[in-house]
């Protein structure tokens, strides 16, 4: 029984989105809820898992076309298996010329048994390996258990090109389908494998990547931007993280970093300074009683800005277990629309890239936003002396419409008193 596989209900506010990778071909058997296709909106990716078992009999759009919720992708025979598919496919062609069906299967059982060891593959990536006569063994794969992109497979002919050739090979074409980090791949591997060529390569711009964009324009247009500084002295948390983190992971099954007391600081900084908790409503000031602190993460497709609710109301353990989880969640595509909505302050760590010092950009409606930097030791004058210590740029930048230089200067004093005698954090002084 054929069943149609259609785009869900997309979340609110997301009228249309692309289509990503087919994790699964025409004839390949698929089992209940096994995800077949991604969908790609200007926020998060989603899965379009299959609804039963059975067999995808046709594949209906394209990766890189453009869909709405109800729009049918796939048919799915359900009940089927992939081998009850191929003995139909066999029966029909039966009834054709006997010796091209006779010699089809033979052609067919020698690529199954060439591929009994290969890697799985995109559809995109196993039709540009067909086009240039190249085993899937051959190729690395560096998609999810390990399975070859499309990008992989331009990777290793650009490869293979620039060693049997004596001059520069012309870059292939990037389609619509390679993006986000496999695009990136196949870019600096053949941008850097002819210096002296003039290359250029162009690709559409995914959504995730179109809709940080416009959010960065319109924060940029639409507040009063400033941005303030101060310098962390991190020795005091340094020394308490080495003291307590053997202790701290046997009791919570998690690490202690440093994430959680920059979390805490900052939700008792908004308890004293509430203006920077607040959003802006047209002619209305809004004040929030509660503190979602949005917590910036690196992912494949883009920044994206998880919100943990009630930071106010979650251990350090739990803080930490939340930040390993988006982190995770990130890198697989995993963060949810629900997670990525509201919020009333933002922490952004480009310290994790080396960074020593930048000025953050608002997250829109929020009033402001700290950015934490890298960790260097430095000479610093200590009770008249000098001495060395781990130092770190804070910034926060904030909305000047709403929040006053006064309060944005002691709102980041706050949040570096606070760190540099955590005990102040416990006793909430």
């Amino acid at each position: 029984m054929a069943t149609e596989i259609k785009v869900p209900e997309l979340p609110e506010s997301v009228s249309e989105a692309t289509v990503g990778e087919w994790q699964k071909e025409k004839g390949e058997a698929v089992k209940r809820d096994e995800n077949i296709v991604d969908l790609e909106t200007d926020k998060v990716v989603l899965e379009v898992p299959a609804i039963a078992d059975g067999v995808l009999t046709e594949i209906k759009v394209e990766a890189g076309d453009t869909v709405q919720a109800g729009d049918v992708l796939a048919l799915l025979d359900e009940g089927a298996s992939a081998d009850e598919d191929k003995s139909s496919d066999t029966a029909a062609a039966a009834e054709g010329d006997q010796a091209q069906d006779k010699a089809q299967q033979e052609a067919a059982e020698d690529t199954a048994e060439a591929e009994q060891e290969a890697p799985a593959a995109s559809p995109a990536a196993r039709k540009l390996m067909e086009e240039n006569n190249l085993a899937a063994s051959a190729v690395k794969g560096t998609g999810k258990d390990n399975r070859i992109t499309k990008a992989d497979v331009l990777a290793h002919l650009e490869q293979r090109e620039t060693q049997t050739s004596s001059e520069p090979a012309a870059a292939e074409p990037a389609s619509a389908a390679v993006e986000g980090e496999e695009f990136e791949q196949v870019e600096r591997k053949a941008l850097a494998g002819a210096p002296q060529e003039r290359l250029e390569q162009r690709v559409p711009m995914t959504r995730i990547r179109a809709r940080i964009a416009e959010r960065l324009l319109e924060a940029s247009q639409n507040t009063a931007m400033l941005t303030t500084f101060n310098e962390l002295d991190m020795q005091e948390i340094m020394d308490a993280r080495a003291r307590y983190k053997e202790q701290f992971e046997k009791t919570h099954n998690v690490r202690l970093g440093f994430m959680s007391f920059f979390v805490k600081a900052a939700v008792e900084a908004l308890k004293r300074f509430p203006i920077v908790n607040a959003t802006i409503d047209k002619e209305d000031i809004v004040y929030h009683g509660y503190y979602d602190i949005g917590l910036a993460v690196s992912s494949p497709r883009g920044l994206l800005v998880p919100v943990l609710r009630d930071a106010d109301q979650l251990s350090y353990a739990e803080v930490e277990a939340k930040v390993r989880d988006f982190g995770e969640r990130a890198q697989e595509g995993k963060i949810t629309l629900d997670e990525l909505t509201g919020g009333t302050f933002t922490i952004t760590n480009g310290g994790v890239f080396g960074s020593l010092l930048s000025t953050p950009i608002l997250n829109p409606p929020q009033a402001a936003i700290l950015g934490m930097h890298a960790i260097n030791e430095r000479p610093v004058v200590v009770d008249g002396e000098i001495t060395v210590r781990p130092m770190m740029m804070l910034a926060l930048s904030y909305d000047h419409r709403l929040v006053d230089g006064r309060d944005a200067v002691l709102f980041l004093r706050t949040i570096k008193e606070l760190l540099e005698d955590p005990s102040r954090l416990l006793l909430q002084i």
